[in-house]
């Protein structure tokens, strides 16, 4: 109760902050225009219903950061009540409302918690990515199931709610077909062909979609797309529409961007993810650039496409953060920022940094002018308002500097934009396109934090 309270007093500041704040629009990019996710929880976030509250805190210091929406858990009740993280859904419809699984609230809060904390970052222009689990159901009751000669636990007949009840019927095997492209686990495998699972999900104006919509969801994340068909996606899309992407978790780059067409949405770049990991953990960076030169990423094949990460709530690998987060803000894609990066581990004022970077300097297509095990210096060549950069990481233990051709920038002031080599640092490019870069040393716990940025001087 008094972490509750805590809270509370939190949110008595967050309301007179937002009467104060006249914000319409993200600070700087909007979601659609590539703006900056963050992912506004990790798994096993804390219970007791003060999430929805927690997240509601800290979105005025999200907005100043530049973050143009917010990716939210799954807010349904779960099978494990209380305790669930949303991706086990019994009750689509309930936010935190019905007593059942033995709560009112979700583990994350109450209906009224969400709607305030959605409220409140509309309020400052942030729009809200609704984490959507229709691959499955979870909790239901044992009822006989002939297509299996068994029981099953498909009886979803007793939801609090009355809405979307379900049997065995409106799960794989049924009468339509045994299967579709995949389960999760053990739990009951939605039909999506069956009508009635379509008309309580997504294909009425009394769906699941259509309740979201009404307390103001702008946009979707869908969660194991592997399991169904991208028509699904699709569909959804086309009654709905907004922003979406899609976890397909793989390193086939020609299935992603195959289910990415499909279903008119956008994709995490799991195949990016694990090159990184390879590049900044163990200093090989030919392993990153090899995969974005021969097309094994999908920022490399449809930057359009590709939504970028360094750490999410299923999996954390890359130890090296900075220089991976350096890489896919200033790099093409659309990035996210995990919540206990920003919140708790890594330093707040260099990812601000690099957030305003990425919505005022991070422009066009790319070329890398220079790489070795452990150095890796690119260039943007700008698009529109954003004029283009220079990106320098390094991985070594000492400061490394270079002499590099850049074009782009022949004859021009360019300017050091994240202060990590000690202060204002301008340089001359020659009128031939070359100058002579530098980058710290990789050690962050020293406030090396192994990457500097060039841009035009006087920009913002």
């Amino acid at each position: 109760m008094a972490r509750k309270a805590v809270v509370v007093l939190l949110m008595l500041l967050v309301a007179l902050s937002v009467l104060a704040t006249p914000a319409h629009a993200a600070k700087y990019l909007e979601l659609e225009e590539g703006g900056v996710i963050m992912q506004a929880f990790y798994w096993d976030v804390p219970g007791g219903g003060i999430w929805w509250d927690t997240i509601r805190s800290k979105i005025p210091d999200w907005y100043d950061a530049g973050i143009s929406a917010i990716w939210i858990p799954p807010a349904s009740k779960g099978m494990s009540g209380g305790y669930s993280m949303g991706y086990d859904p019994y009750d689509f419809f309930d936010l935190g409302e019905y007593y059942q699984k033995g709560t009112v609230e979700t583990r994350f809060g109450s209906k009224e918690e969400l709607v305030n904390m959605i409220n409140t970052a509309h309020a400052y222009g942030i729009k809200v990515i609704a984490d959507i689990v229709i691959n499955h159901r979870a909790g239901g009751d044992r009822e006989w199931n002939p297509f299996v000669g068994d029981y099953t636990w498909t009886d979803f007949s007793g939801v609090a709610s009355g809405k979307y009840t379900a049997n065995y019927l409106d799960f794989h095997p049924n009468e339509v077909k045994c299967c579709d492209e995949g389960t999760f686990g053990d739990y009951p495998d939605i039909a999506h062909e069956k009508s009635w699972d379509q008309h309580w999900l997504w294909a009425s104006d009394e769906s699941y979609a259509a309740y979201l919509r009404s307390i103001g969801v702008d946009a979707w994340r869908f969660d194991y797309v592997k399991g169904y068909g991208a028509w699904v996606i699709k569909d959804w899309l086309d009654w709905w529409g907004g922003w979406a992407v899609g976890e397909y978790w793989d390193t086939n780059v020609d299935a992603l961007l195959n289910w990415a067409y499909n279903s008119n949405a956008k994709v995490f770049d799991f195949p990016l993810y694990y090159k990184m990991d390879e590049a900044f953990d163990n200093k090989n960076i030919p392993a990153l650039v090899d995969a974005l030169r021969y097309g094994q990423t999908v920022v490399s094949r449809d930057p359009f496409k590709a939504v970028t990460f360094v750490a999410n709530h299923d999996t954390d690998i890359i130890w090296n953060k900075y220089p991976a987060y350096a890489f896919i803000l200033t790099y093409e894609g659309q990035p996210v920022i995990f919540y206990r990066d920003y919140e708790e581990w890594l330093n707040k004022d260099r990812l601000k940094n690099l957030i305003w970077i990425h919505d005022h300097l991070a422009g066009g297509s790319t070329s890398i002018v220079y790489y070795d095990s452990d150095e890796l210096i690119f260039v943007r060549n700008g698009y529109g308002d954003r004029p283009g950069l220079i990106t320098y990481i390094n991985l070594g233990s000492s400061k490394a500097g270079r002499w590099v051709y850049v074009p782009k920038f022949a004859g021009s002031c360019i300017h050091e934009y994240t202060g990590n080599l000690g202060g204002w640092v301008d340089k001359w490019v020659d009128s031939g396109g070359w100058v002579y870069l530098e980058a710290p040393a990789h050690d962050p716990a020293n406030g090396q934090y192994g990457y500097s940025v060039w841009s035009y001087c006087g920009v913002g």
